[in-house]
């Protein structure tokens, strides 16, 4: 692990290798226990150059530090007044040392050689509002259960490449951004169009989020129903009473044609619950009966606030892993249903289906190809994978869903024998691993009907065998919509960050930036920089273009009733330098 560039040269000398390093060209291994051929898993040539290297300067006497564009310049910050506050500039979060695991020694900055820098994206949740399984009528038990700024989730995913394509290399080493990874809930429904949406938001595209009806929607927002905003009508509504304005026409604007870029980098997808699992909770070998209804022309909008309560209940006490108990409840309800537009399209899409989608030359984007599965993933039904970041460092993609259903994850035998196989296969690399659940949340261990005799294993003990590779520097996830950062000890000096970042569906809707780097001094550092959408922190209710749908995303999120206010974190889980000794 000692091939190392310095940050003072690491614009230099740029060769095939430094170009598919940075491209993400050589995929380690497909979760099939071998490692790929170069045509099973070469996604880049030398002239295909990452935007990092292409076109832009990489010196980083020219870049570093930096701040413009993330949270260490500015931040969306509430202005002064009550009930439903604007948004406007204000200042940034600064930039904590933590030392739980080592000791940082002065001087470091001078010493420092970069070894890679890359973007998360976690809990995008990209959805279709108007799909007939949503369960929206929770919202009369539990306000958040629902959330205003749903039918924005697509402008203001774009809104976020927008700002990763604006980024100038990592903010404190200088050094080239090589990929965006995200970490799963990729999309909310487990639905087709939606599966559409995500791969156009990250490759590029033009698309209308829109299904059913393909000139109106067809959904809670238009219902005339008080219990939800209703943003078209006057109509004196549970959320026009705490402020939320009347906006003639943001419906019509919310499912219009909408046009992505693209990202300029390289992306790698990670599978979460909500990508696995109808709704996020279903196991995919559940009730036939909801496939069924996904594509019908029958949805469910109300419910009382007792039968919302018990329904919402049994879901999180994981009471009806398959939905044979939402089956019955959307049965009993049946006369309660309003008529909207039928639609495949909302169909459930499979493990194959997600894997497939990737794979297809149409979502190649500045790849790599595949986004980090191959078809030896295809074959073998596995949804996770390793892949090259650098001539120091390997990124591992891990799916820690639980098939037989529940909105929390585990790992099953095999994948975890993979897990330890590559980790000592590349131990001469420093490692970090991504997944969508973070250690806490992997406590569903109920087995996968498709493999009923493997054992599902816990996120103690994952951690327990990170902590045995000391070229393990950090695990990156999401699920919890929050920015967590968690030191893992084990003995023998060896430690690992455990890196949870908060989502782009709830307040405040940000991702990460990651830069790892060599201290030389027998200490390495892992720098989080936040970023918001590139949106203006300013809204304008007359402007509903693109854009200003996007920054009114982020101001509905940030008002939604009932949204936690602890999601941002403590200022340690923010902007950060995570110091650990080198394994």
């Amino acid at each position: 692990m000692s091939r190392t560039r310095s940050v003072a040269t690491s614009a230099l000398g740029v060769n095939r290798r430094t170009v598919l390093a940075a491209a993400g060209a050589v995929s380690l291994s497909a979760g099939v226990g071998y490692a790929l051929r170069p045509t099973d898993s070469e996604a880049a040539t030398v002239t295909e150059q990452p935007v990092a290297l292409a076109g832009r300067p990489t010196g980083p006497s020219s870049l570093v530090p930096y701040t413009k564009g993330t949270t260490l310049a500015s931040l969306a910050t509430p202005r002064s007044g009550s009930g439903y506050r604007r948004l406007g500039d204000g200042p940034g979060w600064k930039r904590v040392v933590r030392s739980e695991l080592a000791t940082p020694r002065s001087g470091r900055a001078s010493r420092r050689t970069a070894l890679a820098a890359f973007v998360q994206f976690t809990d995008m949740h990209l959805t279709d509002v108007q799909h007939p399984l949503r369960v929206e009528f929770v919202r009369a038990a539990d306000p958040h259960a629902w959330r205003p700024q749903e039918a924005l989730t697509v402008q203001g995913a774009i809104s976020l490449v927008e700002r990763v394509n604006a980024l100038r290399g990592g903010p404190v080493t200088g050094t080239p951004l090589r990929f965006v990874m995200t970490t799963g809930d990729n999309t909310d429904n487990n639905a087709l169009c939606e599966l559409e949406w995500y791969m156009k938001v990250m490759s590029g595209g033009r698309f209308a989020p829109n299904s059913g009806d393909p000139h109106h929607y067809e959904g809670v927002q238009d219902s005339g129903l008080n219990l939800y905003w209703q943003p078209d009508s006057a109509l004196r509504d549970h959320d026009k009473t705490v402020g939320f304005p009347h906006l003639k026409g943001f419906l019509a604007a919310a499912i219009r044609e909408v046009r992505s870029p693209g990202l300029k980098l390289p992306w790698y997808s990670t599978v979460g619950n909500h990508d696995s699992l109808q709704l996020g909770v279903y196991g995919s070998h559940g009730d036939p009966y909801l496939a069924e209804a996904a594509i019908s022309g029958r949805k469910l909008m109300t419910a009382s606030a007792t039968e919302a309560k018990k329904f919402q209940n049994t879901n999180k006490n994981a009471q009806d892993p398959t939905g044979a108990g939402y089956r019955n409840f959307l049965k009993a309800h049946a006369r309660s249903m309003r008529s909207i537009t039928a639609d495949e399209k909302r169909a459930p899409f499979t493990p194959a289906d997600y894997l497939k989608a990737h794979l297809d030359p149409a979502h190649q984007g500045a790849g790599p190809v595949g986004h980090g599965y191959s078809g030896a993933n295809l074959d073998a039904g596995t949804q996770y994978y390793s892949f090259r970041v650098s001539g120091d460092v390997i990124g591992i993609s891990l799916d820690t869903n639980d098939a037989g259903g529940h909105f929390e994850g585990s790992l099953g035998t095999a994948q975890l024998k993979w897990l330890d196989k590559t980790l000592k296969d590349n131990k001469d690399s420093y490692a970090v691993v991504f997944s969508h659940h973070t250690s806490k949340t992997m406590t569903n261990t109920r087995p996968d009907p498709a493999r009923p005799g493997e054992r599902r294993h816990s996120g103690d003990e994952v951690v327990a065998l990170l902590a045995r590779h000391g070229n393990v520097v950090a695990w990156v996830n999401g699920h919890v919509h929050k920015n967590i950062i968690t030191p893992h000890k084990a003995s023998g000096g060896r430690a690992f960050w455990e890196i949870s970042t908060a989502s782009h569906i709830d307040h405040p809707q940000l991702a990460r930036i990651v830069e790892l780097a060599d201290n030389k001094d027998g200490t390495l550092s892992v720098f989080t920089t936040l970023v918001e959408a590139a949106a203006p922190h300013r809204t304008d209710f007359t402007d509903l273009s693109q854009t200003g749908l996007a920054a009114l995303f982020r101001e509905l999120a940030f008002n939604a009733p009932g949204a936690s206010k602890t999601f941002a974190g403590n200022e340690t889980d923010r902007n950060t330098e995570l110091v650990l000794k080198k394994g």
